[in-house]
Protein backbone atom coordinates (compact mmCIF):
# COMPACT_ATOMS: atom_id res chain seq x y z
CA UNK A 1 0.00 0.00 0.00
CA UNK A 2 1.27 3.30 -1.09
CA UNK A 3 1.79 5.96 1.65
CA UNK A 4 1.76 10.11 1.02
CA UNK A 5 4.16 11.90 3.39
CA UNK A 6 4.14 15.53 3.88
CA UNK A 7 8.00 15.45 3.95
CA UNK A 8 8.43 13.37 1.06
CA UNK A 9 5.84 13.43 -1.67
CA UNK A 10 4.20 16.97 -1.99
CA UNK A 11 5.18 20.22 -0.59
CA UNK A 12 3.07 22.29 2.28
CA UNK A 13 1.82 24.81 -0.10
CA UNK A 14 0.26 22.05 -3.20
CA UNK A 15 -1.38 20.44 0.16
CA UNK A 16 -2.59 23.81 1.06
CA UNK A 17 -4.26 25.08 -2.48
CA UNK A 18 -5.40 21.76 -3.02
CA UNK A 19 -7.54 22.09 0.47
CA UNK A 20 -7.87 25.28 1.60
CA UNK A 21 -10.78 25.93 -0.33
CA UNK A 22 -12.79 22.88 1.32
CA UNK A 23 -11.69 23.44 4.62
CA UNK A 24 -12.87 26.81 4.30
CA UNK A 25 -16.43 26.15 3.09
CA UNK A 26 -16.83 23.55 5.99
CA UNK A 27 -15.42 25.54 8.68
CA UNK A 28 -18.17 28.44 7.04
CA UNK A 29 -21.42 26.55 6.71
CA UNK A 30 -20.53 25.56 10.21
CA UNK A 31 -19.50 29.19 11.42
CA UNK A 32 -21.60 31.72 9.22
CA UNK A 33 -18.96 33.91 9.85
CA UNK A 34 -15.87 34.94 7.19
CA UNK A 35 -13.35 35.45 9.84
CA UNK A 36 -14.38 32.59 12.05
CA UNK A 37 -13.91 30.37 9.09
CA UNK A 38 -10.87 32.32 7.99
CA UNK A 39 -9.19 31.68 11.55
CA UNK A 40 -10.59 27.87 12.00
CA UNK A 41 -8.52 27.58 8.21
CA UNK A 42 -5.50 28.34 9.47
CA UNK A 43 -5.61 26.53 12.42
CA UNK A 44 -6.48 23.51 10.71
CA UNK A 45 -3.30 23.63 8.18
CA UNK A 46 -1.13 24.75 11.31
CA UNK A 47 -2.04 21.37 12.89
CA UNK A 48 -1.67 19.20 9.39
CA UNK A 49 2.02 20.74 9.33
CA UNK A 50 2.41 19.82 12.91
CA UNK A 51 1.12 16.81 12.75
CA UNK A 52 3.29 14.78 10.65
CA UNK A 53 1.17 12.52 9.71
CA UNK A 54 1.46 9.56 7.08
CA UNK A 55 -1.53 9.19 4.96
CA UNK A 56 -2.89 6.08 3.37
CA UNK A 57 -4.22 7.49 0.42
CA UNK A 58 -5.59 11.52 -0.46
CA UNK A 59 -8.82 9.95 0.76
CA UNK A 60 -7.59 9.75 4.14
CA UNK A 61 -5.76 13.15 4.07
CA UNK A 62 -8.78 14.53 3.00
CA UNK A 63 -10.78 12.72 5.69
CA UNK A 64 -8.31 14.16 8.66
CA UNK A 65 -8.76 17.31 7.15
CA UNK A 66 -12.25 17.67 7.70
CA UNK A 67 -12.24 15.93 11.10
CA UNK A 68 -9.67 18.42 12.12
CA UNK A 69 -11.74 21.28 10.50
CA UNK A 70 -15.11 19.39 12.67
CA UNK A 71 -13.03 19.52 15.44
CA UNK A 72 -11.74 23.04 15.52
CA UNK A 73 -15.32 24.49 14.58
CA UNK A 74 -16.78 22.64 17.86
CA UNK A 75 -13.98 23.78 20.16
CA UNK A 76 -14.46 27.44 19.11
CA UNK A 77 -18.48 27.28 19.20
CA UNK A 78 -17.95 25.79 22.55
CA UNK A 79 -15.27 28.36 24.01
CA UNK A 80 -16.81 30.70 26.20
CA UNK A 81 -15.32 33.74 24.52
CA UNK A 82 -17.46 32.45 21.48
CA UNK A 83 -20.73 32.25 23.49
CA UNK A 84 -20.66 35.40 24.76
CA UNK A 85 -19.95 37.60 22.01
CA UNK A 86 -22.04 39.78 20.18
CA UNK A 87 -23.13 37.76 16.77
CA UNK A 88 -22.93 40.58 14.86
CA UNK A 89 -21.95 38.37 11.68
CA UNK A 90 -23.55 36.28 9.46
CA UNK A 91 -25.08 36.10 5.90
CA UNK A 92 -24.07 39.76 5.02
CA UNK A 93 -20.19 38.66 5.86
CA UNK A 94 -20.24 35.63 3.19
CA UNK A 95 -17.16 35.46 0.87
CA UNK A 96 -17.37 37.39 -2.30
CA UNK A 97 -19.85 35.81 -4.67
CA UNK A 98 -16.87 35.35 -7.33
CA UNK A 99 -15.12 33.17 -4.96
CA UNK A 100 -18.15 30.96 -4.37
CA UNK A 101 -19.21 30.82 -7.88
CA UNK A 102 -15.53 31.47 -10.33
CA UNK A 103 -15.68 34.65 -12.17
CA UNK A 104 -18.55 33.29 -14.68
CA UNK A 105 -21.06 33.32 -12.28
CA UNK A 106 -24.31 35.43 -13.15
CA UNK A 107 -26.42 37.19 -10.75
CA UNK A 108 -29.78 34.80 -10.90
CA UNK A 109 -26.65 32.10 -9.90
CA UNK A 110 -25.80 34.21 -7.24
CA UNK A 111 -29.23 34.71 -5.96
CA UNK A 112 -30.15 31.02 -6.20
CA UNK A 113 -26.97 30.22 -4.08
CA UNK A 114 -27.19 32.54 -2.02
CA UNK A 115 -31.09 31.78 -1.22
CA UNK A 116 -29.62 28.23 -0.68
CA UNK A 117 -27.16 29.01 1.82
CA UNK A 118 -29.50 31.29 3.86
CA UNK A 119 -31.79 28.27 3.92
CA UNK A 120 -28.86 25.81 4.90
CA UNK A 121 -27.24 28.52 7.64
CA UNK A 122 -30.85 28.22 9.42
CA UNK A 123 -30.45 24.21 9.70
CA UNK A 124 -29.65 22.72 12.89
CA UNK A 125 -25.42 22.28 13.18
CA UNK A 126 -25.39 18.07 12.74
CA UNK A 127 -27.97 18.98 9.50
CA UNK A 128 -25.53 21.73 8.02
CA UNK A 129 -23.19 19.62 8.01
CA UNK A 130 -23.82 16.97 6.26
CA UNK A 131 -25.25 18.77 3.89
CA UNK A 132 -22.22 20.78 3.51
CA UNK A 133 -20.18 17.73 2.59
CA UNK A 134 -22.88 15.81 0.38
CA UNK A 135 -23.69 18.57 -1.75
CA UNK A 136 -20.94 20.99 -1.58
CA UNK A 137 -18.18 18.67 -1.07
CA UNK A 138 -19.17 15.75 -3.04
CA UNK A 139 -19.02 13.25 -0.58
CA UNK A 140 -20.83 10.05 0.00
CA UNK A 141 -22.67 8.84 2.41
CA UNK A 142 -19.78 6.74 3.09
CA UNK A 143 -17.63 9.33 3.14
CA UNK A 144 -19.05 11.13 5.05
CA UNK A 145 -19.47 8.22 7.84
CA UNK A 146 -15.64 8.09 8.22
CA UNK A 147 -15.11 11.80 8.13
CA UNK A 148 -17.26 12.61 10.79
CA UNK A 149 -17.27 9.52 12.36
CA UNK A 150 -21.26 9.27 12.47
CA UNK A 151 -22.79 5.89 11.39
CA UNK A 152 -23.88 5.49 7.54
CA UNK A 153 -27.55 5.15 8.58
CA UNK A 154 -27.39 8.25 10.65
CA UNK A 155 -25.93 10.38 7.86
CA UNK A 156 -29.03 9.24 5.54
CA UNK A 157 -30.98 9.98 8.52
CA UNK A 158 -29.46 13.40 9.07
CA UNK A 159 -30.03 14.14 5.06
CA UNK A 160 -33.04 13.08 4.49
CA UNK A 161 -34.14 15.03 7.72
CA UNK A 162 -32.04 18.16 6.18
CA UNK A 163 -33.91 18.26 3.00
CA UNK A 164 -37.84 18.12 4.34
CA UNK A 165 -36.52 20.81 6.32
CA UNK A 166 -35.12 22.38 3.40
CA UNK A 167 -37.79 21.92 0.79
CA UNK A 168 -40.56 24.91 2.52
CA UNK A 169 -37.79 27.19 2.80
CA UNK A 170 -36.92 26.77 -0.82
CA UNK A 171 -40.58 26.56 -2.58
CA UNK A 172 -40.16 30.67 -3.86
CA UNK A 173 -36.25 30.18 -5.49
CA UNK A 174 -36.67 28.95 -9.22
CA UNK A 175 -33.79 26.73 -9.92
Amino acid sequence: MDTISLKTSESFEQVMQSYMPMVYRIAFSRLGSAHDAEDITQDVFLKYYRADITYNDEEHRKAWLIRCTINCTKTLVTSAWFRHRASDEGLENMPEDSEILGSDGDIEKIDQRNSVLAAISKLPEKYRIVIHLFYYEDMSVSQISKATGIRESTVKSQLSRARDMLRPMLKEVDF
